[in-house]
C-alpha cells in the first residue's frame, strides 16, 4: 500500500487527556466528567496522500455527492476568499498527530492528502437495501477498488439503504475487511429516514438525552451536512487508527479514536443536547463551525488536540 503511505510506528506512546462530553449519542462513557486513556499501540498510522474509492451505493443524489466532495476538496485546499475558520485549519490538527511519534521531525507536521481518485455508482440495489458487514460489504468494496489495494474504499449509503451497524450508535465508522487480508474501508450511513434522531443531530431533533437547540445546515440539505460530520469523524479515526492497533482511548471492548470520543461537541461551551456556540451564515442562516472550499460552509466535529490533550473546535 505504498500510495497510503502507511508509516509503522516501533514505539510505544501513551497520552492522557481529559474530555467533555454531549450525552446520548454513542457513548459508554462521560468524556465531560472522566478521564479518557489515548494510547498507542505501536501499529500503523496513515499519512501521505490517501486514495479514496467512493461507492454511492443506491440513488444518493447531487447534494450529499457533491457535498461531500467538497468537504473532502477543502482539507487541503483553501477557500479563495481565506475567510477563517477554513477547513484546512481543522485537517492541520489530525496532521499534528503525526508529532506525537517520538523520532518525529521537530516543525510542521507533514501534510496529509486525502483525494477521491474513484468514484462507482450501483443504482439498481445488486445487492439489496440491507448491507451486510461480511457478505455485502467485501463486494462492493471489489467492484469500486478492483482488487486495488492502494485505493482506501469508502462507502456512502442512499436514503433506502440500511447499512449493518449503523444506527446502533454509530453514524458512520471505520472497519477492516477479513482475514487473509485486511484493508480498511469506511461505511456512511444516510440519516434522511434512517435513524434521523440520531444522525440526523443536531440538524433534527434527537431521539434521546436533553433537548436543545437544532441547527439549520449549512448547506441546507440534513442528510447530507449530517454525512459529512459522520464521514469526517470516521476519517479521522481512520487515519490515526487503520488496523485497529494504532492509537486509541480503550473504554471496555471499545476502541474510541480522536473524534469519537469528542462526539457530539461542535463549538465552545457544548453541553448534553447542546452542540454549543457556532457560526450562522447572514443568508441562509445555516450553521457552521468552518468556511471550505468554493465558498462551501461545514459543521465540522470536535476532534482530541494532542497541544491541549482535550477536546478541540473553533
Amino acid at each position: 500500500m505504498a500510495s497510503l503511505s502507511i508509516r509503522l510506528l516501533a514505539l510505544a506512546l501513551s497520552v492522557t487527556a481529559l474530555f467533555t462530553y454531549s450525552s446520548g449519542h454513542g457513548h459508554t462513557y462521560d468524556p465531560y466528567n472522566d478521564k479518557a486513556r489515548m494510547i498507542y499501540h505501536g501499529g500503523p498510522m496513515l499519512n501521505g496522500t490517501i486514495k479514496l474509492a467512493i461507492m454511492w451505493y443506491g440513488n444518493c443524489g447531487k447534494e450529499i455527492k457533491n457535498t461531500m466532495r467538497n468537504f473532502i476538496k477543502s482539507l487541503s485546499v483553501p477557500g479563495k476568499d481565506k475567510l477563517q475558520p477554513q477547513v484546512t485549519c481543522w485537517w492541520k490538527v489530525v496532521e499534528s498527530y503525526q508529532s506525537m511519534i517520538p523520532d518525529a521531525k521537530p516543525g510542521k507536521s507533514p501534510k496529509i492528502r486525502v483525494k477521491v481518485v474513484k468514484q462507482s455508482g450501483e443504482k439498481t440495489y445488486k445487492y439489496g437495501k440491507v448491507l451486510t458487514l461480511q457478505g455485502h460489504i467485501p463486494e462492493l468494496i471489489e467492484h469500486v477498488t478492483k482488487g486495488d489495494t492502494e485505493l482506501f474504499p469508502v462507502i456512502v449509503a442512499a436514503r433506502d439503504v440500511s447499512i449493518q451497524g449503523i444506527c446502533n450508535g454509530k453514524c458512520a465508522d471505520h472497519l477492516l475487511t477479513e482475514d487473509p487480508h485486511p484493508r480498511p474501508y469506511i461505511i456512511v450511513g444516510n440519516p434522511e429516514t434512517e435513524c434521523p434522531g440520531e444522525c440526523g443531530w443536531p440538524f433534527f431533533p434527537a431521539d434521546m438525552g436533553p433537548k436543545g437547540p437544532v441547527l439549520k445546515p449549512p448547506s441546507g440539505n440534513m442528510a447530507a451536512d449530517a454525512m459529512v460530520v459522520a464521514f469526517a469523524g470516521a476519517l479521522v479515526d481512520a487515519i490515526t487508527n487503520p488496523m485497529n492497533d494504532a492509537l486509541y482511548h480503550s473504554n471496555k471492548a471499545k476502541k474510541l479514536g480522536p473524534a469519537t470520543v469528542c462526539k457530539g461537541i461542535f463549538g465552545r461551551g457544548a453541553a448534553p443536547g447542546n452542540p454549543g456556540k457556532v457560526l450562522t451564515d447572514p443568508k441562509t442562516g445555516g450553521s457552521f463551525n468552518a468556511h471550505g472550499n468554493n465558498n462551501k460552509k461545514f459543521l465540522l466535529p470536535a476532534i482530541w488536540n494532542p497541544k491541549t490533550k482535550s477536546c478541540w473546535t473553533f
